[in-house]
């Protein structure tokens, strides 16, 4: 097998060794996504009641808490991680730098908003 071509050899261009970093960051996130939904899905069809303080007397558990965090940081890194390759392949120039921070900005806030409502319900009392 060659290194490439010998142009590309002179310009330094080829792998950047990080590749397969990435792409097993996305598949164990997914994984985690499909194994924690599963899990949602599975402890709310068992649940008795479906009104506001059967809901929020669930949440409160911490066998339910701690999966419903895990699951909001593994979604919204995988978010990320998947909406970061789109910006590297069709964003060029300034615009770049200025849709990855946009992202970062959103995807850091959603996801700190979603996990302060889990624990804000977590670490409550009972329903009012």
């Amino acid at each position: 097998m060659g290194s490439g071509t010998a142009i590309g050899r002179v310009r330094g261009l080829g792998s950047a060794k990080h590749g397969a970093h990435h792409w097993w960051q996305q598949r164990l996130t997914a994984g985690s996504n499909l194994f924690l939904m599963v899990w949602l899905m599975i402890s709310v069809a068992r649940m008795p009641g479906y009104d506001y303080a059967a809901v929020h007397l669930w949440l409160q558990s911490a066998w339910v808490a701690v999966p419903m965090a895990l699951l909001i940081l593994s979604v919204f890194y995988h978010f990320r991680l998947g909406l970061k390759v789109v910006i590297e392949d069709y964003q060029h120039g300034e615009s770049r730098v200025v849709t990855m921070i946009l992202l970062n900005l959103f995807t850091f806030t959603l996801g700190g908003i979603a996990l302060f409502a889990i624990l804000k319900v977590a670490f409550s009392g009972a329903p009012a």
